[in-house]
């Protein structure tokens, strides 16, 4: 690493020696012209993503003691076009939940989704209009387990009903997390997601809201609103100011590593206690 001041979303060695094996053997694997010459330290590379990740600044802006911006978002595309984000952001949801004493793999989840606005950049054609929220821009369609760990990532153009993402986050779930059997859901859900979901051999449950007023937190729901706010802890998000929707997807999974990692580590404070009386399921 590169003697140069530590930034706040910087990796501690704590946390690098939690996912430094997957770059290892990414790094290792990698053959062809010009990967005999390691330039870069992948773990300023990780640095420089979360860097940008938390603090929302645009690709260009990252500070010159980090590599070449060009450089790190590179490596940010191959990334997550190979899979290693996502093999990242799954090793740590798996440590996160044995150390809460679950299981690896969960039987039971939540689903909802998120409209947010989108930046100059991204194509008329990759985004559109939530007529509920009356908003123009992309819409974050996720399954998370009971702890709030996400599970599924789908990102679509605003205008698509959640009940379409749905149906693709169930058939994602189903091929990659098949001991989930049972997926809460608010009554968006309904219909076409319940029959394909059955079809899956997963039961949905829709969990109606008990006020029409005011702020109350719902039975096996409220995890996903937590995830949503863990999300937003990350400027990057707040918009969506990726070009391409896998890429906004990947930013996703790089937000709620560095979470994780941070609880892992015993680096962060728990966000959201129990004032509300509400415990996670034990699933």
């Amino acid at each position: 690493m590169s003697a140069r001041r530590p930034y706040r979303s910087d990796v501690s060695d704590a946390r690098w020696a939690l996912i430094e094996l997957v770059f290892a053997a990414w790094r290792t694997a990698r053959t062809g012209p010009g990967t005999a010459a390691r330039v870069h330290d992948l773990r300023e590379i990780v640095n420089a993503i979360l860097y940008v990740n938390r603090t929302g600044i645009p690709w260009e802006y990252l500070p010159q003691d980090f590599p070449p911006y060009k450089t790190v978002y590179d490596y940010h595309a191959k990334w997550e076009a190979d899979g290693t984000t996502q093999r990242v952001h799954d090793l740590l949801r798996n440590k996160t939940r044995q150390a809460h004493g679950r299981s690896r793999e969960p039987t039971a989840a939540v689903v909802d989704a998120q409209s947010v606005k989108t930046s100059a950049n991204v194509a008329e054609s990759s985004q559109g209009i939530d007529a509920g929220k009356k908003l123009k821009g992309r819409k974050r369609h996720l399954i998370r387990d009971t702890l709030g760990l996400v599970l599924a990532v789908v990102v679509t153009a605003a205008s698509v009903h959640n009940s379409t993402g749905g149906k693709q986050l169930l058939t994602e779930l189903a091929a990659t997390h098949p001991s989930v059997t049972k997926v809460w859901a608010d009554g968006g859900y309904q219909g076409r997601v319940f029959n394909h979901g059955a079809a899956l051999g997963i039961w949905l449950e829709v969990v109606k809201r008990t006020s029409a007023t005011g702020f109350h937190p719902l039975p096996k729901r409220w995890v996903i609103e937590r995830t949503f706010g863990w999300l937003m802890q990350h400027r990057h998000l707040v918009r969506d100011y990726e070009a391409l929707p896998q890429r906004s997807r990947a930013m996703i999974h790089w937000a709620m590593a560095n979470k994780m990692s941070r609880e892992l580590t015993g680096e962060s404070t728990p966000t959201w206690r129990n004032e509300t009386g509400i415990t996670p399921t034990t699933s």
